[in-house]
């Protein structure tokens, strides 16, 4: 395996993500604590490991290609909603970092009121951000893979 696979580990890495924080939130919703914990740590160790071969795949391709990234260039009538998607999901993932950071501490620390308040705007933050990395993994690389 090199780094021109890590796209498509972080897809599954995200879709993983993904599972666990429906998981997690069914479990809540059902009162099972216990589940629920289970579901959100391992999905907080999934989104770390992506975000460490996230950072590592950029590094690699800055240094075998001179750019860090993938330019969306085709179609060209799809980019400006591609570049719209891949915006949302930019601004989410820098938020989602300190919010749940926020979050966990607050359930660490057994402040459950205080994490529930949270959690509410954390949750869907993090989905958006699990899915939309998906989303643009498959239109980059399989609906209109560029070249």
């Amino acid at each position: 395996m090199n780094f021109t696979d890590l796209p498509a580990v972080n897809a599954c890495l995200n879709g993983l993500s993904t599972c666990l924080l429906t998981a997690g939130f069914v479990f809540i919703k059902r009162g099972n604590k216990n589940a629920h914990r289970n579901c959100m740590v391992a999905a907080l160790v999934t989104s770390t490991i992506f975000l460490a071969c996230y950072l590592y795949y950029h590094y690699a391709m800055k240094r075998a290609y001179g750019e860090a990234h993938t330019r969306f260039l085709d179609p060209a009538w799809f980019r400006p909603i591609y570049l719209g998607i891949l915006f949302t999901h930019l601004v989410g993932a820098f938020a989602i970092v300190p919010l749940v950071i926020l979050t966990v501490t607050r359930a660490f620390r057994q402040r459950f009121e205080a994490h529930k308040k949270i959690a509410r705007w954390t949750w869907p933050i993090w989905m958006y951000v699990s899915v939309t990395g998906v989303v643009i993994y498959w239109l980059l690389y399989h609906k209109f893979p560029q070249r």
